[in-house]
């Protein structure tokens, strides 16, 4: 590492389901207990904050929130949050559906001695339904957001864009993924996060990652996957992905290069 080089800290939470008879208090405290002692410089809460977006649920969401320091979040609403018209009780809680924000992170690439950072989140619900859509009306509004003097970029939804191993049959991928996916490649964009499938996973596609978040605090678990959510570190070429466990803090850990900074890697990729 590089001596003006420092990490660029990203957690990543999903799927918290407050309301749901298998959500579990404990694992939400033991998320948060995590998250707060690694001091991250930015969170985002992918999604499902609510098992069926009834206002109770979301005001005990936004207390779980509010309760971890960091500060700068970014919360987006998932296709539970969206049930019985629960989005307008999202948007006046915890503020739009769609948004963006830009900052600047002191030293996390070698090539750079500070970080221009832009995070755009977009809702990818439809209403009562499962499946999920950026759009076309979107499209546009991404590709001006991720502007090109940005030299980090991250792009947050909930729902998958590429099928989760170990989630069983694919039902709801993202309806216009392809159309998505072309737009996210040609703004360059870094890191995809988003959550949904209740199963942590990688997927490095085309210069950037895929990234999923498991569930941080319920018991809706696949097989033998933990609940759990992520810690991203972004630091000189590399990114780390540590999937957490919410119950014991196991972690599991992958490393990843950095295409868009890394020359060496300027084969991979159109």
């Amino acid at each position: 590492m590089m001596r003006n080089e420092r990490k660029f800290t990203i957690a990543q939470i999903s799927d918290l389901h407050c309301g749901d008879l298998r959500f579990d208090s404990r694992l939400m405290d033991n998320c948060i207990r995590v998250v707060n002692a690694v001091e991250p410089d930015l969170v985002v809460v992918a999604g499902d904050l609510t098992a069926n977006g009834y206002r109770e649920e979301f005001e005990e969401a936004r207390e779980y929130i509010d309760a971890i320091q960091c500060p700068r979040k970014t919360v987006i609403a998932g296709n539970h949050d969206c049930r019985n018209v629960g989005y307008l009780h999202f948007e006046e809680l915890l503020g739009p559906r769609t948004s963006s924000m830009r900052f600047t992170h002191s030293g996390t690439c070698g090539k750079h001695l500070s970080e221009q950072v832009e995070v755009v989140s977009v809702d990818s619900n439809k209403a009562d339904l499962d499946d999920g859509e950026i759009g076309r009306h979107n499209y546009d509004f991404i590709k001006r957001e991720f502007s090109a003097e940005v030299t980090f970029k991250v792009f947050v939804l909930h729902h998958h864009l590429v099928h989760v191993p170990g989630t069983g049959r694919e039902r709801n991928i993202v309806w216009d993924a392809g159309d998505v996916l072309q737009v996210l490649r040609e703004t360059k964009v870094d890191i995809v996060l988003n959550g949904h499938k209740h199963v942590p996973y990688v997927w490095p596609l085309d210069r950037m990652y895929l990234i999923t978040s498991g569930t941080a605090s319920t018991w809706r678990t696949r097989g033998f996957t933990p609940p759990s959510f992520n810690l991203i570190e972004i630091v000189g070429e590399e990114i780390t992905v540590h999937m957490v466990s919410s119950s014991d803090g196991e972690r599991r850990t992958e490393v990843f290069p950095r295409w868009w900074c890394n020359e060496r890697f300027a084969g991979y990729g159109p």
